[in-house]
């Protein structure tokens, strides 16, 4: 079914129908805070210099440090960090509150288990509509090649078919 704009309702669940997968993006605040947001905004944007993206909601409660952090550091979840993913999309709460963690460059949280992790430097900001685009420079990356992503799909996670037999 066609629909006309601006029915953002509509026009959310049209692109819901994209499948992506889940990451948790990090920083250190201001005061030396862990921050973080699940997202599933993210993509590689060149390999040469090697630069990936992400985007914020310009009503986030954490656009201001985000923006003032040196570094990001992007975790992409694994198919069992369900939990990771719920606990980093919800607010309020203290989501780092007994979670093992380590500091990556610029202090920027990584967590165990995930299938890729990224320490970037936070290189621009750009204004995209009702969102903020960063775009940071990979300093350093991490992979587990043998953990099955985590996918979300019409407002709902999933997994690879492959990984479900």
């Amino acid at each position: 079914m066609t629909q006309a704009l601006p029915d953002s309702r509509a026009l959310r669940n049209a692109l819901g129908r994209f499948a992506t997968g889940v990451a948790v993006v990090t920083a250190i605040d201001p005061d030396g805070h862990p921050i973080g947001l699940t997202i599933n905004s993210f993509s590689a944007v060149s390999l040469e210099p090697a630069l990936v993206l992400w985007c914020l909601d310009n009503n986030s409660h954490s656009l201001a440090a985000f923006r003032k952090a040196s570094h990001h550091a992007i975790s992409i979840l694994s198919a069992d960090q369900e939990n990771l993913s719920n606990r980093f999309a919800t607010w309020p709460t203290d989501r780092f509150a007994g979670l093992p963690w380590h500091a990556g460059l610029g202090g920027a949280p990584l967590f165990p288990g995930c299938c890729a992790s990224f320490e970037v430097v936070n290189e621009t900001a750009h204004a995209g509509g009702d969102h903020t685009i960063f775009i940071g420079r990979v300093e350093r990356f991490a992979e587990t090649p043998d953990l099955a992503p985590l996918l979300f799909h019409a407002g709902r996670y999933g997994r690879l078919a492959a990984d479900q037999e």
